[in-house]
């Protein structure tokens, strides 16, 4: 499919695309927010650590309950006063999935506080005077239980508070006597059920600075855990301890942490640096030449002084071939356009003048031309035209010689035979690798020893001596003639289009042109070698001057593929 040339063209869309600048410049921030986002993170890790002190305060907890329940059953007398009656509840059906039984006497107490859900209540209300005393047989069990309370708060760090089934304060470090049952906590727990909440903490010390992004470093864990003797709220043990906080690291360690975000900075622009070096300065030097280039800057054909990465080196490499060859084929196209005008117009100027001089000899009486001299202009005419057919023969051949297929194979044994047919007054010696294939198609081979053939026949040769070797890349055709050979002055223009010695015999100076196209078409070449005295094989023993043509094309291999 062929493209139209009348067509406007082609050009990309003009929609908005991000820069390459501008995408690196999100990766980056992306990177140096990663740390940031890297402590909201750390709230999930504080909601675990809140949840981990709610489960030790309940496990203590139910641990005093425990001792508490056993001090009350063996060492109180049966008419206790007690409080709230607590129904008998069945097992949890978290407790029965988890049994190894189907039935069992689990009751656990899950750990269900969460930092980011749950309202954090203000700090926790002052004890206020009881309505009335707890019993004494309370007070000697909160007397005797408080020691223990004590020392267990010196290795936790949990406080606990022992109370009454009224809510007054029987044990513990503080606030003995007085009444706590206004406390919400505490008012559920003498229902009968346990009950934790996070509550603001009241610290003696300020605040680190990372506290206005953290909940954890401001709240306390409160549990109350009822105890339940005979299905009767008879205690509770109120337990409360501040959690562990991450930002209280984080605050202490801020030195090492700054050090570290510095350090993240450093290596951010680092990157950035190796982006700008490595792609974006290559891209934008390969955008500036691009449009240079398109300006007609013939100077902006270089390569570039960075190519960053490898796949740049390619992608400049590309465009510098690219645009060298398109440079190389438009400056061929302007002189190409001269040259065909410039051989194009003598004859044409011939043929008009010789037809102007007839048109004006056509009826007149005196003077009139001779027979002879109509016929001479005449077959001045018939040359000329050949001379152009011809040369419109040979464009069209160039033409098709550049976009001639590279399909094909022919063994240089069979180019021998069609070349003593097509000249039979040529003799041909071949030598070499005469079985090796080459890789051009019958037709093309014939066109290419076909021209070179012709111009040593048109040169005084009598005989063409073809030798093929072959190597491991490339495998080149030597063809030398004994003919009249080239001058030194004309050796170097042998390969331009339209030059030619035999232009009165009706040359046209395209053959060689044709032969280097169809050579370049199927990745080869040819050269015009030194010249050699060699022997005719005539009787005449006398060394005549020659011609020799090396032309080189790419090994086949098997399976038909070249090097």
């Amino acid at each position: 499919m062929t493209a139209d040339p009348t067509a406007p063209p082609l050009r990309v869309t003009g929609k908005w695309r991000p820069s390459l600048g501008l995408v690196m410049v999100a990766v980056l921030t992306t990177v140096l927010s990663l740390p940031l986002l890297g402590l909201l993170f750390l709230h999930i890790y504080e909601t675990h650590l809140v949840r981990q002190t709610e489960a030790e305060l309940i496990g203590q907890s139910a641990m005093f309950a425990a001792v508490v329940r056993r001090e009350i059953e063996t060492n109180q007398p049966s008419d206790l006063p007690l409080g709230a009656f607590v129904p008998e509840r069945p097992p949890r059906k978290e407790a029965l999935e988890n049994s190894d039984e189907d039935t069992g006497p689990y009751r656990p107490v899950l750990p269900s506080l969460d930092l980011a859900m749950d309202d954090v209540r203000p700090t926790r209300p002052e004890a206020r005077a009881p309505i009335a005393p707890s019993p004494d047989a309370f007070r000697a069990l909160g007397t005797r239980l408080t020691p223990d309370l004590i020392e267990t708060q010196r290795v936790t760090l949990a406080g606990f508070r022992l109370l009454d089934f009224a809510g007054v304060v029987i044990g513990g470090r503080g606030e003995i006597g007085q009444s706590l049952a206004h406390v919400e906590e505490i008012a559920v727990a003498l229902t009968g059920r346990p009950c934790s909440v996070l509550r603001l903490r009241v610290s003696p010390h300020a605040p680190p600075l990372l506290r206005s992004i953290s909940r954890g470093t401001g709240v306390r864990v409160f549990v109350a855990m009822p105890v339940i003797v005979r299905s009767h709220v008879a205690a509770v043990v109120y337990a409360s301890r501040t959690p562990l906080s991450v930002f209280k690291d984080l605050y202490q360690d801020r030195w090492k942490i700054a050090l570290a975000g510095i350090s993240v900075i450093l290596l951010t622009a680092l990157i950035g640096l190796l982006f700008h070096r490595a792609i974006t300065d290559p891209v934008q030097t390969l955008i500036a030449r691009i449009r240079a280039i398109e300006a007609g800057d013939h100077t902006a054909i270089r390569p570039l002084n960075h190519h960053g990465t490898a796949e740049f080196a390619v992608l400049a490499q590309g465009l510098l071939t690219m645009a060298t060859t398109l440079t190389r084929r438009s400056d061929f196209l302007s002189s190409f356009v001269a040259h065909v005008s410039h051989e194009l117009k003598s004859p044409l100027t011939a043929i008009r003048g010789a037809a102007e001089l007839l048109r004006d000899d056509v009826g007149v009486p005196s003077g009139a031309m001779s027979d002879n001299e109509r016929r001479h202009f005449l077959d001045n005419i018939l040359a000329d035209t050949n001379r152009l057919a011809a040369l419109v023969q040979r464009l069209r051949e160039l033409a098709r010689a550049e976009t001639s297929p590279t399909i094909g194979l022919t063994q240089p044994t069979v180019m021998l035979d069609d070349l003593r047919i097509a000249f039979p007054a040529l003799t041909f010696e071949g030598c070499g690798d005469l079985e090796t294939p080459l890789g051009l198609s019958r037709d093309n081979a014939r066109i290419i020893l076909g021209h070179l053939a012709d111009n040593a026949a048109h040169h005084g040769a009598q005989h063409l001596t073809i030798k093929v070797l072959r190597g491991a890349d490339t495998v080149q055709v030597t063809i030398s003639d004994d003919g009249n050979g080239i001058s030194p002055n004309n050796r170097a223009r042998v390969f331009d289009a339209f030059f030619t010695t035999r232009r009165e015999s009706g040359g046209t100076g395209m053959g060689l042109a044709i032969v280097r196209a169809l050579l370049t078409v199927h990745g080869g070449w040819i050269e015009l070698m030194p010249s050699n005295r060699i022997t005719s094989p005539s009787p005449d023993p006398a060394p005549v001057r020659g011609t020799t043509f090396r032309l080189t094309l790419p090994t086949v291999h098997e399976g038909g593929t070249m090097a």
